[in-house]
């Protein structure tokens, strides 16, 4: 893990860059895979299945009913129990953010308000290439369902064997989702996008991935389909100041980084010191890991940063625009000021990132390469849409009206006029 002492503002916009394959190369290789799809459906998705996962041609990617209905008695109590806990708290966090209908009078007798509908159908994608995540079942299921979104599919990656983890089964069938495939790559997201035979086409596509999921959510995403937002490989920042814990440091760095070898952590250190004990902790604990080839990979695409001056820490901060953001320090909240743009923030030396990909409540499916300055991360907003009413009472027509007719006469849409004044004509002929 290279170490830059207080680099000059010139060289933050290299230091900031993600690892990416040739973008070129990429973008043709999803483009084929989605024509592939739209043209062959499900035959498409079974020669994929057998070239990626080895699987026969006639694998059948469906999940049955009846393997829902098997799957509490596969996993461990103490996991169920987990993942039950984990429920109870993103539920709690997510079904605390439907917004209430409040109707407003604008000008007497003209009532305006606003009110979510879930999108009516959605799908959701799973990573599993690496690791079974029934953490992101829980993280996009729970928001769909408390939404009431009609339709939920979910297509994840099947394992080596051809099945799905248990335990994932588990999180689709408590959050309510009712159809799950065992697909994945950016073959599912044109499933998902377009449709096939079994796949049902979707509105809106949520779910983090590799590279080509989401240069292929981007593409679905210029046709009919609309996505979350471009989630690509994990990263992770970490602040610490002179307070922080270079062992809990360490050991977050490296949490991000057994995501995958296209994965990136930063270490943005207000001290030589604590980066030195920082990386000499990591370097302690990463011969440790049984994903230590795949975390050694991702620590060589990442960087320890040494910046004295607080301010210009935080701007390399935020022109980073971390997906993951830990403020590594006993006094965590003074920084919250300095914070706009990050994913999700974690403050203090005892709020591991671990908490926010699991159990503690928020939600873990948030934008990644620097798209944090625009994108939120995903809320129970991102599985809604927002109707807006309104309501004119004849009194409201009377008083809105004539301003109404000044600025359509204005603009020189004439018909905008016409449709108020004959409303207001027959309102004074009913009053003579």
């Amino acid at each position: 893990m290279k170490t830059y002492i207080n680099p000059d503002q010139s060289l933050w916009s290299s230091l900031a860059k993600r690892p990416a394959i040739d973008k070129n190369e990429l973008e043709s290789t999803v483009k084929d895979i989605l024509k592939n799809v739209i043209a062959n459906g499900d035959k498409a998705l079974k020669e994929y299945n057998a070239t990626f996962h080895q699987l026969p041609s006639d694998y059948d990617f469906t999940i049955a009913e009846d393997e829902l209905n098997v799957v509490e008695g596969e996993i461990s109590a103490e996991l169920k129990t987990a993942i039950d806990v984990a429920y109870d708290n993103i539920y709690a966090f997510h079904n605390a953010q439907k917004e209430s209908v409040e109707e407003i009078e604008t000008t007497s007798g003209v009532v305006c308000w606003r009110q979510q509908k879930g999108i009516d159908k959605v799908g959701l994608y799973i990573p599993g290439g690496t690791a079974p995540l029934f953490s992101t079942v829980l993280m996009l299921g729970i928001p769909a369902q408390i939404a009431g979104c009609k339709v939920v599919q979910m297509c994840t990656p099947p394992q080596k064997d051809g099945t799905i983890h248990p335990a994932m089964l588990y999180a689709a069938k408590k959050c309510g989702i009712q159809a799950v495939y065992k697909v994945g790559g950016a073959q599912a997201i044109a499933a998902l996008a377009y449709g096939t035979e079994t796949i049902e086409k979707t509105y809106k596509i949520f779910g983090p991935g590799n590279q080509y999921v989401t240069k292929a959510k981007e593409l679905v995403s210029m046709d009919d389909c609309a996505i979350d937002m471009p989630a690509g490989p994990s990263e992770l920042l970490v602040y610490a100041d002179q307070s922080g814990i270079p062992e809990f440091v360490a050991a977050d760095l490296l949490s991000q980084a057994e995501h995958g070898a296209d994965s990136q952590v930063i270490l943005v250190s207000s001290t030589e010191e604590m980066a030195k004990a920082c990386i000499e902790e990591l370097e302690k604990q990463l011969p440790l890991l049984p994903r230590k080839d795949m975390a050694e990979k991702a620590i060589a695409n990442s960087k320890a940063l040494v910046i004295e001056d607080v301010e210009k820490a935080w701007s390399f901060i935020n022109a980073y625009a971390p997906e993951h953001l830990i403020v590594a320090s006993e006094l965590s909240e003074k920084y919250i000021q300095y914070v706009d743009n990050a994913g999700s923030v974690f403050l203090g030396n005892y709020t591991p990132e671990s908490a926010g990909d699991y159990a503690s409540g928020t939600n873990h499916t948030l934008p990644t390469s620097g798209f944090a300055k625009m994108y939120s991360g995903v809320n129970l907003a991102s599985f809604c849409t927002s109707i807006t009413f309104q309501k004119i009472y004849k009194a409201g027509i009377q008083n809105l009206g004539k301003h109404i007719e000044v600025m359509a006469e204005n603009e020189e849409l004439f018909a905008h006029k016409n449709a108020v004044t004959l409303r207001l004509n027959r309102l004074s002929n009913d009053n003579n």
